[in-house]
């Protein structure tokens, strides 16, 4: 298939808890036509928005919304026959992981470790697997990336990588040139914007490589002024569209705002229409 564009839905989480089908209606109106679910409590129930798998299909078929992937957490807690079963209600075949943090290389090994056996199981039940990074991941251990040390410890076919382009550049790291290193491994990318003015964009100049990187430390790098619309910042995005849509290996870039100072639903709407725009010129 063509390299199309969609929406993490976490980018609308607070309007989502509010009321699940009236904002993926306010969505779909939008223009978006592919989303990522964003489900963070697949460990205690596996409705969402009140709706049973069936319900939430039937409401995604009736708004034209198709569901492509899905972020689920916590994955130590699972029922794997639970989760599966629910995404192939929807008709997902993509399960990722979001986030993970990492003391040290054992940490690297060991987290390796468990990814491969998430992905054994999605691929036995016919889904890809995939690891979602942040700028930990960029890191050092031993002179190597942690994100190069993952995917040294993964197996391809079990594991992929949903390249964040943002987080990679707040690694230090030039996300078109990485993607070109991930090649097929890589074939969902996630899109946000960095504002203008903000200093500085590589949290490395800030944090020492060996300085533990903690969720409390993260959070320090994850506040509402940190994150622009997409085409409202300083991201060169469409280098990075039209390499994603030359290398050939990606079915899909998602919009996704982790934080916003605008309404989130007003937010994406401002990131639709910019994608829109490259796309259009692809």
């Amino acid at each position: 298939m063509s390299l199309a564009f969609g929406l993490q839905l976490y980018s609308v989480r607070d309007e989502l808890a509010k009321d699940y089908a009236g904002t993926l209606e306010k969505v779909a109106e939008i223009g978006y036509r592919y989303v990522e679910l964003a489900f963070h409590q697949a460990d205690q129930t596996l409705n969402i928005g009140g709706m049973t798998p069936m319900q939430l299909k039937d409401t995604l078929d009736r708004l034209g919304l198709k569901v492509v992937s899905a972020h689920m957490d916590p994955m130590e807690k699972f029922d794997w026959d639970r989760v599966i079963a629910f995404n192939q209600e929807l008709g997902n075949t993509a399960i990722g992981k979001g986030i993970a943090f990492f003391r040290n290389m054992q940490d690297v090994l060991d987290t390796s470790s468990t990814l491969n056996k998430y992905g054994e199981i999605c691929k036995k039940n016919n889904m890809q697997f995939y690891y979602h990074n942040h700028f930990q991941e960029f890191q050092q251990f031993d002179g190597k990336y942690v994100m190069d040390l993952l995917l040294e410890n993964t197996e391809e076919d079990l594991v992929k990588i949903e390249l964040d382009t943002y987080w990679t550049l707040r690694g230090g790291v030039d996300p078109v040139e990485y993607l070109k290193r991930l090649g097929s491994r890589c074939d969902l990318v996630h899109q946000k914007d960095f504002p203008r003015g903000i200093e500085p964009l590589n949290a490395f100049e800030i944090l020492s490589n060996d300085e533990e990187i903690s969720y409390e430390r993260f959070l320090d790098f994850c506040k509402p002024e940190y994150f622009a619309e997409i085409g409202d910042g300083i991201i060169d995005i469409p280098r990075i569209v039209q390499e994603v849509g030359k290398l050939g290996f990606a079915k899909y870039i998602f919009v996704e705002q982790d934080l916003t100072t605008k309404n989130q639903l007003e937010s994406v709407a401002i990131s639709y229409r910019h994608m829109s725009k490259l796309f259009a010129g692809m």
